[in-house]
């Protein structure tokens, strides 16, 4: 019942091949079938350099005269017209000819497999020199803890967390759209990488002006609460430091951002895996040295508000040039709209975390050294989680869409974490790569700290079960809410970093802050006032 037409198929997925110029009416059975086209040797070649597509015919109407209404068999226009559709929409695209439906499927082709061993490559030395940067960052800040500076300006150091994270919202959410470009292959030529990077570069600029000032407004706010005395020309300096930190942070950061995307693609290594990385790297120690530098050179001025005025009113004054260059590139002008919100929430909660860090540095000044450390490097290997799963989605499916076999988005931690699913296993691996990185981090804080400290037995365990915790739930959180935010529309790149790195800020605080009161209460020795005792100004404040 079938007729067959010997022709070298491409892909022999079904025994009916069809000819047009026969005319028979093969009866068909109430099932649909698949054939391959392949009576012309072009259409042939075609399909081969192309891949292969599937047609399948409804039982309605009789085989040929389905393929006569395609018209004659000499059109690799018509293939290359329908290849070009498919690649509009990479789902599906049905043809209705006549009576029968005819509905033309992408060929699924095999995801790219990337090994564990691959991933752990790739991620291990960003990810030390993440950590290593981290603790340079959390030494310089138990330094600058006791500059005049912040001792005269207590709303620094409550800025210090959200700027941080707002540092890190930028640029790791920066890192993050420009990988999933390259994975898409949106950056291959100079044009299209010159492109994505002016309206990234003007968009990241663009918010961190406005949000670096909203980040001291939370400041002198959560300043009002221990001291109700308002004084306008410390709110000055506050913003000024803020908002010059963040613009110089983000053009540095950005810039390096760029360049570590563009040259991993030509190395072909997936810069899902180190551009995060690379953000935590360099990030917190750049900006937590632009915040002492500046700060200690604007002090002096702190008695003349026009200055720090000067300063924030030039900035803010240029955030309608940077609109407008953001405006001019797909993406950015996506974002300008949308993605507001989350780095504002994130911003809230990580000023929640840094009231938290005024009151624990008070009572323990060793804390301040472990603080960048614990939420830092937990907070890049939750986003490089993160940024792997929003390019995934990117490339299997539509936003607001899953596929069937896998579209649960609230999963239990044993799904998301234990079992041997491709998620899982990345976040198993992340799991146990902090476990050595943190403890290589822990002793090199000790080693930096002067002798100011006693590194315990005790010490490590508490500090490593609050590691553990934290990248634990961070990691089920990126799990969860990739996919919830994915199916609602919510482009991850934009809103899930900021909302995990703002979170872990302020659960990674307070989980430390938990660990030295434990350890104080049973006076080990790391953290009794007789080793943590805090020291004389620094003669660089003065």
């Amino acid at each position: 019942d079938h007729v067959v037409v010997r022709s070298r198929p491409l892909v022999q997925r079904s025994h009916t091949m069809v000819e047009s110029t026969r005319p028979q009416r093969p009866q068909l059975s109430r099932q649909p079938r698949t054939v391959s086209l392949s009576e012309d040797a072009a259409i042939e070649v075609y399909w081969r350099r192309r891949g292969s597509r599937r047609f399948s015919f409804c039982p309605r109407g009789s085989l040929l005269e389905v393929i006569q209404e395609l018209g004659p068999p000499e059109h690799v226009p018509i293939a290359q017209k329908v290849h070009k559709e498919l690649d509009k929409d990479a789902v599906s695209v049905s043809v209705i000819s006549g009576k029968p439906d005819v509905i033309v499927e992408d060929e699924e082709e095999p995801e790219p497999h990337e090994s564990r061993l691959a991933i752990l490559t790739q991620v291990f030395v960003p990810f030390l020199l993440a950590g290593l940067g981290m603790v340079a960052a959390g030494v310089l800040l138990n330094q600058v803890k006791d500059w005049s500076v912040f001792l005269e300006v207590p709303e620094l150091m409550v800025m210090v967390p959200p700027l941080l994270g707002l540092k890190g919202n930028l640029e790791m959410t920066l890192a993050c759209r420009m990988s999933t470009q390259a994975n898409l292959g949106r950056m291959k030529t100079a044009r299209q990488q010159w492109d994505v990077a002016v309206g990234n570069m003007a968009l990241v600029q663009c918010q961190a002006c406005v949000l670096s000032l909203l980040s001291s407004v939370f400041a002198i706010v959560m300043g009002l609460v221990s001291d109700d005395t308002f004084r306008l020309d410390q709110a000055l300096f506050v913003a000024a430091c803020s908002m010059c930190t963040a613009a110089i942070a983000s053009f540095l950061l950005g810039s390096v951002m760029i360049l570590v995307v563009a040259h991993s693609s030509r190395c072909h290594v997936n810069p899902d895996n180190i551009a995060t990385s690379v953000v935590d790297a360099l990030g917190d120690m750049t900006t937590l040295a632009i915040l002492a530098g500046l700060s200690t050179l604007f002090y002096s001025w702190i008695a003349q508000p026009w200055f720090s005025g000067m300063f924030v009113a030039g900035l803010a004054s240029l955030s309608p040039v940077w609109v407008v260059l953001a405006r001019g590139h797909p993406t950015s002008r996506k974002v300008l709209r949308v993605g507001w919100w989350p780095i504002i929430v994130a911003m809230a909660i990580s000023s929640a975390g840094g009231f938290i860090l005024d009151i624990a540095v008070s009572r323990f000044s060793g804390l301040a050294a472990f603080q960048p450390v614990i939420n830092g490097v937990n907070g890049n290997l939750a986003a490089i989680h993160a940024s792997r799963l929003s390019t995934l989605f990117a490339q299997r499916s539509q936003l607001g869409r899953h596929p069937e076999q896998d579209s649960r988005s609230c999963v239990d931690p044993i799904t998301a974490l234990c079992r041997r699913n491709r998620q899982a296993r990345v976040s198993q691996l992340l799991l146990a790569l902090s476990l050595p990185g943190h403890l290589l981090f822990v002793v090199l804080v000790f080693l930096m700290s002067e002798g100011n400290s006693v590194l315990t037995a005790p010490f490590v365990a508490c500090y490593l079960v609050a590691s553990t915790v934290l990248l634990t739930v961070l990691l089920y959180l990126a799990r969860i809410g990739a996919y919830w935010m994915w199916r609602r529309k919510i482009d991850p790149d934009n809103a899930l970093i900021p909302l995990l790195t703002g979170f872990g800020d302020m659960f990674g605080t307070a989980l430390l802050l938990v660990a030295f009161v434990g350890l104080g209460a049973a006076r080990d020795p790391s953290v009794t006032p007789s080793h943590n005792a805090a020291r004389p100004p620094s003669p660089v404040a003065h």
